[in-house]
């Protein structure tokens, strides 16, 4: 027997996706629980000292009455707004993302979602504190949590510790005074070798790309400052400036109908491994920097340093000691990661590659269940990466949810 859908709708995550989803399903007065620790992940998987990439203007969580937005948020505390030449401080966007719950969704409950499984067109939600429940949809909005990417070349070193990804640290300052390799180039790589120079650790770069990029300082403040034919041959968008970028912050729509190879290829190229203009002078000159490299092998001997082999076009492998390897190599989404999802749920899953094949709704190929986020950027493109993607994912998804109720 399947399990009656009590709650009309369930909203898993409490991150900026799933509290903009929330809010705007709460404004359209449909009946929901949602679940997770507000701000989790970005409280307990960045790294404590790291600015958002995103600028403020493009780093507010949509609520549908556009009254609980960043500047809202910070003219409530007495502070400037700021724009495109003052970064976000985590901190502040934690403390942002919570200001947002209590005001937007105050009936977040903090437990946590144990499994999730389907039978006759309806949910059935396990708590880890054992309660269970039958729901008719599910909205995932488990953010960047369970996809964290590390090379297989590194498996030789994760069974004792002497590797990790980023998301694996609040606090780097755990490093201080031990040589650190950092694996990557993008604004991960750049920014956790920054800090752990910062806080006395001993990194060292280890970059694919034979130069290091980095992000134009913005001429003004605000877009709008900017002469007029700068803004029409390259115009603002949430994504930076740019018709292609403006293309993908305001048509994810369209990006649904390109070829499957096309999407795949755009989602790596655009915005690829580069830092935010910020990072340069913490970057330039402060530590080794071994570009134009990729990891070959790695070795792990006993208690000694580990011993990484680099390839770089050189005749002999380039080896390289290190205490700790953190790669800062991004994410992957793939379903058979969704642990909470029983196995049969996830082998019904239609996907394009390893992510979920959505409908324009942001509907998986499981009628009801709906991702939102990082999952559905291989869908609708890499606006769905950051947090200004919230405010399409919301509106798509509860229109979608309330029209299906009137069926």
């Amino acid at each position: 027997m399947g399990p009656h859908p009590d709650i009309p709708v369930t909203v898993v995550g409490a991150g900026p996706y799933g509290l903009a989803i929330a809010a705007h399903l709460r404004a359209r007065k449909v009946p929901l629980r949602v679940f997770g620790e507000p701000m989790d992940s970005w409280s307990t998987r960045m790294p404590a000292g790291m600015f958002l990439k995103s600028t403020p203007r493009a780093s507010s969580i949509a609520d549908p009455g556009a009254h609980c937005r960043l500047q809202d948020f910070r003219a409530e505390e007495g502070r400037p707004s700021g724009e495109d030449q003052h970064p976000v401080p985590i901190e502040e966007f934690i403390r942002y993302g919570r200001w947002f719950q209590e005001r937007c969704v105050p009936e977040v409950e903090r437990e946590k979602v144990e499994r999730i499984s389907y039978h006759r067109d309806a949910f059935r939600i396990t708590l880890a504190s054992g309660e269970a429940f039958g729901s008719r949809r599910v909205v995932l909005a488990t953010g960047l949590g369970p996809y964290p990417y590390l090379p297989p070349v590194l498996d030789p070193l994760l069974a004792d510790g002497r590797a990790s990804h980023p998301a694996d640290h609040a606090d780097l300052a755990v490093f201080t005074g031990r040589r650190v390799a950092v694996v990557g180039a993008g604004q991960s790589a750049l920014e956790s070798a920054a800090l752990l120079y910062e806080a006395g650790a001993l990194p060292i770069l280890v970059a694919r790309t034979r130069k290091l990029l980095f992000g134009e300082p913005p001429p003004t403040d605000s877009p709008t400052d900017r002469p007029l034919p700068v803004r029409m041959v390259k115009p603002a968008s949430p994504l930076g400036p740019g018709w292609s970028l403006v293309a993908f912050a305001h048509a994810p729509h369209v990006y649904r109908y390109l070829p499957e190879e096309t999407r795949a290829r755009l989602l790596r190229t655009v915005l690829g491994p580069s830092g935010a203009w910020w990072l340069r002078e913490r970057v330039d000159g402060r530590f080794p920097q071994l570009t134009g490299r990729s990891l070959h092998r790695s070795v792990a001997d006993g208690e000694g340093p580990v011993r990484l082999e680099l390839r770089g076009g050189q005749a002999r492998p380039e080896v390289l000691e290190a205490d700790h390897v953190l790669s800062a190599t991004g994410y992957r989404v793939d379903v058979d990661r969704l642990r909470l999802l029983d196995p049969e749920l996830r082998r019904a899953l239609t996907c394009t590659g390893t992510a979920p094949l959505l409908s324009a709704e942001f509907e998986s190929s499981v009628p009801g269940l709906y991702f939102a986020g990082l999952s559905a950027a291989a869908t609708f493109g890499p606006v769905l990466r950051f947090v200004c993607g919230s405010g399409f994912a919301a509106r798509r998804i509860s229109g979608a949810v309330v029209a299906s109720g009137r069926r």
